[in-house]
């Protein structure tokens, strides 16, 4: 089914009167107050339906569903519906027949809050319409669409940091590369502040191998240990035995003097 042929059902109000309307003597729009309110021409339901872009008032039986007039409108506002002057319940539709003839009749809603939704149906409807448009107009030009102008205006200055921007560029050249180790992968250089882990040395003694493993930090290595100088041995007689004086309980200054004399000041 194509998109024509298909009606859609805007609004229902079971409650409507219908009333003869006088001609309009002058501009200035039409009164309710002129109909003989009391009097209704005719009473039923109102049902609002979409045919495409055009919407019809239809005024129906409330018991059989038989259609007593319709009104077509391809506008609104227009001439098509027109509100009274002096009541927002009341308002003027043109009907037609299908062979060319046309009449304005009134139409009142008993309740206040059926003739708003009559109202929105009508305007939900046609703002529709016109998106639908203004959407077909799109796709048939997309290029008349608004652009972006990111152009100068006449006039329009922008400022640039020249010297923060060569700070920069001297900062990034004075970096310079460093040297690759085996493999084509650059070694990362000491920490700062860090340490060496060689074994400190007495003046005038060198390491015995360059390939001795590191020292760990606070931990000497068995090869630095080797490495030291001895204490030469003592030729008192004391020196074969230093750690007896230490089992004593008290010893003279002199047997310490003696034990003392196996070991190196440093």
């Amino acid at each position: 089914m194509a998109e024509g042929d298909y009606e859609a059902v805007l609004c229902v109000k079971p409650a409507v009167h219908v009333y003869r309307v006088p001609p309009r003597a002058s501009n200035r729009g039409y009164r309710a107050a002129e109909w003989q309110l009391d009097q209704p021409a005719w009473s039923g339901r109102l049902r609002i339906t979409a045919k495409g872009k055009i919407a019809f008032i239809k005024l129906e039986d409330k018991t059989s569903g038989e259609l007593f007039a319709q009104a077509p409108v391809d506008q609104f506002p227009g001439i098509a519906v027109e509100s009274v002057t002096d009541s927002s319940r009341y308002f003027v539709i043109r009907i037609e027949d299908g062979n060319g003839r046309r009449a304005f009749i009134g139409v009142g809603f008993v309740d206040r809050g059926d003739a708003f939704d009559f109202n929105v149906a009508l305007q939900d409807h046609f703002k529709w319409v016109r998106q639908q448009s203004e959407l077909a107009k799109q796709a048939e030009n997309p290029d008349q669409g608004p652009k972006l102008d990111l152009g100068f205006k006449e006039g329009q200055t922008i400022k640039l940091n020249i010297a923060n921007m060569k700070k920069k560029e001297g900062a990034a050249g004075s970096a310079k590369p460093r040297p690759a180790g085996p493999g084509g992968l650059s070694l990362l250089p000491p920490p700062p502040g860090g340490k060496s882990s060689a074994p400190v040395l007495p003046s005038g003694e060198r390491p015995s191998s360059l390939s001795a493993p590191v020292q760990a930090a606070g931990r000497p290595s068995a090869d630095s240990l080797l490495a030291w100088p001895q204490p030469s041995a003592a030729p008192s007689a004391a020196a074969t035995d230093i750690w007896g004086d230490f089992a004593k309980a008290s010893g003279s200054t002199s047997n310490q003097n003696q034990a003392n004399a196996g070991w190196v000041q440093f």
